[in-house]
């Protein structure tokens, strides 16, 4: 029985999702046994085009990937966005608070005009993506958890509930109560509450939930004397494609 042939691919990111990839697959040898990789630029000079499980990394950046992301999706059976950047947008989409030739402008100086780009945007922006692996950069126990579902023919579980969840089963002190911010309410669990357990404020990076408590939310905000508003500014670290989508902006 032939195994199922995998492939990795990277727009505009850091590839540190798939260098999580790599070390999970070091310390979980036997997933290698599974399966057959055709192409992981981080790992093998090889470039196979013969895959059904497509991993993409990393935001849309300028026209021309469109196309190449459309080749993969024509390729592969399932398509997978890897982590924050090719699942929210990520941090590539900050620059789209800026008008765009400013941008190119500041990067590229004089030659701005040679660069072609565009406001950065998810893979799902541009192509059916059937599932996501969220986070800046994915949980490793997270990725093999959706690799062997995929193998054993089930759905991938993503958890769909607020981090707040996890620092209660973690017994944490709410950072609320030690006067920090934090979109703990209203973002995606899967984490392990990690940031929250060591003193530092939840950010988003695995995006929000599917229907946030946005009440319960601003119940809590009010007790500590904030606004919805002040926490939710810090959305756009992250997410900041799906906050100006909310805003009515459009980049079609």
């Amino acid at each position: 029985m032939s195994k199922p042939k995998v492939a990795f691919f990277d727009f505009t990111c850091c590839e540190g999702c798939q260098l999580t990839v790599i070390d999970s697959l070091q310390t979980c040898p036997e997933l290698l046994d599974a399966v057959e990789i055709v192409q992981f630029r981080e790992a093998m000079s090889e470039k196979g085009e013969d895959y059904q499980i497509a991993f993409v990394e990393g935001s849309l950046a300028r026209p021309a990937d469109e196309e190449r992301l459309r080749g993969i999706r024509e390729r592969a059976q399932v398509l997978i966005a890897l982590g924050a950047c090719a699942h929210l947008g990520g941090i590539n989409a900050i620059r789209n608070r800026r008008p765009l030739q400013k941008v190119r402008e500041y990067v590229y100086g004089d030659k701005a005009e040679w660069f072609d780009a565009y406001e950065a945007r998810p893979i799902g922006a541009a192509t059916k993506v059937d599932y996501f692996i969220p986070g800046c950069p994915i949980d490793r126990d997270e990725f093999l958890s959706v690799v062997t579902a995929l193998l054993q023919g089930r759905e991938p579980k993503i958890p769909d509930y607020p981090v707040c969840v996890e620092c209660k089963l973690k017994e944490n002190v709410c950072l609320y109560d030690k006067g920090l911010t934090c979109l703990g309410p209203v973002a995606r669990a899967g984490c392990g509450a990690i940031c929250p357990s060591y003193g530092n404020s939840c950010e988003a990076c695995r995006g929000l939930i599917s229907n946030p408590n946005i009440d319960a939310a601003e119940d809590v905000l009010k007790e500590h004397g904030l606004t919805a508003e002040q926490v939710m500014a810090g959305m756009d670290l992250f997410g900041t494609y799906q906050m100006m989508e909310m805003e009515g902006v459009s980049y079609d």
